[in-house]
């Protein structure tokens, strides 16, 4: 079991107190051991573990990820793409073949579809007919795309209605600079956008899609910046910092102490000044903290943040090879040097997900505070990239764990004591005296002592 004190102190700064927390049973216990949520216990299956060792494989998808190729028209620093091996592209040729085989592996009807890139709209030739034919085939099935919007226009946008699209655009407010040239600021590329977004946000099927990283740290920033771009209402999807998946990545992380306590002081002053609003990972992080504690969620029944170590969510090529996630080829390897290529939908039972390993399965993840939010980090990283990964994803959701709590009792967190790393347990550097810039003070408490 991994049982945590948190230190903190509310508002006014003139009261302390400590909670109790067990991130293994979700339990979090006020300072004379009383629960701080009526618990309300729900039946929850253990998630299923895979690694090298034992594997696990595929089944019919609820979730279904197309790769069409990874061509884009746009070399972001930070791609998780950015180096991956491209192997032989798909066509409209593979088109028929691919649909017309789905009922031997696909035995019920897919509650969401996704198409994906590199950009998808660069393989338009073959996600138009390709996205036809799987509409007529599932007519109630969630269909979505991520796309950069420089490729959009009037005809495409109309298609993308008519075929009942949700669309994430990828844009990264103020940080865009490190993707390349913004769309927003070429005439033809901006109209066609906005003419997309009047047509899928009433219908809530739009989202503009922002990550951060070294050069884009503040949400606060990002938010202004997409608001005077596509209005007050803006739905802001992802919101994450990014994993690592190369040098580029490497390079965009918070790698020193400084760095991270810094994202972390900017990142919770943004929270609690209300104003990340419309991000949506705010509001989904924060409930499901709070759901985790109102249900007593154990910890093994939490999954990768990915979900792709799902057997129901499956990524395949139109050639039918299974691979590790959309993000990867059959031409690739995982950093443990297993073929990103796990199986075929010919055999898909026999599909294994050797590529990647369990949150269970790393040496800090069960010890960590921020477990039940951060679910793990990405699945097949290794190494340096993994240790990388981790501190993003640790610095990133601190922040919403410590909102949550206070969201729950009124106090909030500055110092956690328990098994995890020591240089994770001053959470805001508050202990130390580690103020980033004296302009953004985190919340108004003192340096304190423990």
């Amino acid at each position: 079991m991994a049982k945590f004190t948190i230190k903190c102190m509310n508002k006014t700064q003139d009261l302390g107190t400590e909670f109790t927390y067990d991130n293994q049973t979700s339990e979090l216990l006020d300072f004379h051991g009383n629960p701080v949520l009526e618990v309300n216990h729900k039946d929850y299956q253990s998630a299923q573990v895979t690694s090298i060792d034992s594997p696990l494989g595929k089944v019919s998808p609820k979730t279904l990820k197309i790769s069409l190729g990874l061509s884009c028209n746009y070399e972001c620093s930070y791609c998780s793409q950015r180096f991956v091996p491209h192997a032989d592209s798909t066509n409209p040729k593979d088109v028929d073949k691919f649909v017309n085989e789905l009922d031997a592996w696909v035995t019920t009807p897919p509650e969401r579809i996704e198409f994906w890139g590199g950009e998808p709209l660069v393989y338009w030739k073959t996600l138009k007919p390709l996205a036809e034919m799987l509409r007529n085939k599932y007519p109630n099935t969630t269909f979505l795309m991520i796309t950069n919007g420089s490729l959009l226009d009037i005809a495409k946008n109309e298609w993308l209605d008519q075929m009942g699209f949700h669309v994430g655009m990828s844009h990264d407010g103020p940080g865009y600079h490190v993707r390349g040239l913004d769309p927003l600021e070429n005439e033809e590329q901006r109209n066609a956008i906005m003419d997309l977004y009047s047509r899928l946000k009433p219908k809530g099927r739009m989202s503009i899609n922002a990550v951060l990283h070294k050069d884009n740290q503040s949400r606060k920033d990002i938010q202004d910046f997409l608001i005077k771009a596509f209005g007050d209402n803006v739905t802001i999807g992802e919101g994450s910092y990014i994993d690592p998946y190369d040098q580029g990545g490497m390079e965009s992380s918070l790698l020193s102490s400084a760095e991270q306590i810094g994202y972390r002081q900017q990142a919770i002053s943004n929270i609690r000044n209300n104003s990340v609003n419309n991000f949506n990972i705010l509001h989904q992080k924060i409930h499901d903290f709070i759901e985790s504690i109102r249900t007593a969620r154990p910890a093994n029944a939490v999954g990768q943040k990915c979900s792709m170590d799902k057997p129901d969510n499956i990524a395949v090529d139109l050639n039918g090879n299974v691979v590790t996630c959309q993000n990867v080829s059959v031409a690739a390897l995982a950093p443990n040097l297993q073929s990103h290529k796990i199986g075929h939908v010919s055999d898909l039972a026999s599909s294994k997900l050797s590529t990647s390993t369990h949150w269970s399965k790393r040496k800090d993840c069960p010890d960590c505070p921020v477990l039940q939010l951060c679910k793990g980090s990405c699945m097949f990283l290794e190494g340096g990239l993994w240790d990388a990964g981790c501190n993003n994803s640790f610095s990133d959701n601190i922040p919403f764990f410590a909102a949550a709590i206070e969201t729950l009792t009124g106090y909030i967190p500055y110092y956690i004591e328990g098994p995890q790393r020591e240089d994770r347990k001053d959470i805001f550097g508050l202990v130390n005296g580690i103020q980033i810039d004296k302009q953004k003070k985190p919340f108004p408490i003192p340096v304190v002592s423990v």
